[in-house]
């Protein structure tokens, strides 16, 4: 199982980066009207609309394929066994802390340094 959430892991980030590159590669609607005009575009590779046929029908497939691996990785995420126990089995056990004494602080007891400002703050 783990072979094959690689493998589904490895395509979706090809998908990924190619769909990246494909919408950069990919003209605006403004460059539509320059290319009626004859910018250069009618002498590609693909003719004067090929290329964006040809570009959007790639992106369409690969956008799928990365769907489709996006399923894929869920669904084996969600398929994988479960690890047996609680978390807080493995939680530290700490000593109970110590209850303060019941009286409190003594009344009228002076600070060992007479000269000190902290007067009010018990010990």
């Amino acid at each position: 199982m783990e072979y094959l959430f690689s493998v589904v892991l490895t395509v979706h980030i090809l998908a990924a980066v190619s769909v990246i590159g494909l919408v950069l590669v990919q003209h605006g609607k403004g460059a539509d009207m320059g290319a009626a005009f004859g910018s250069g575009s009618s002498g590609s590779l693909f003719g004067a609309t090929g290329s964006a046929n040809f570009l959007s029908r790639a992106t369409a497939v690969l956008a799928t394929l990365f769907f489709v691996t996006s399923l894929s990785l869920a669904y084996l995420a969600s398929s994988a066994p479960k690890t047996t126990g609680s978390v807080m089995e493995d939680a530290v056990r700490s000593a109970p802390v110590p209850a303060p004494p019941s009286g409190g602080v003594e009344q009228g007891k002076v600070p060992a340094n007479p000269d000190s400002k902290a007067k009010d703050i018990p010990r």
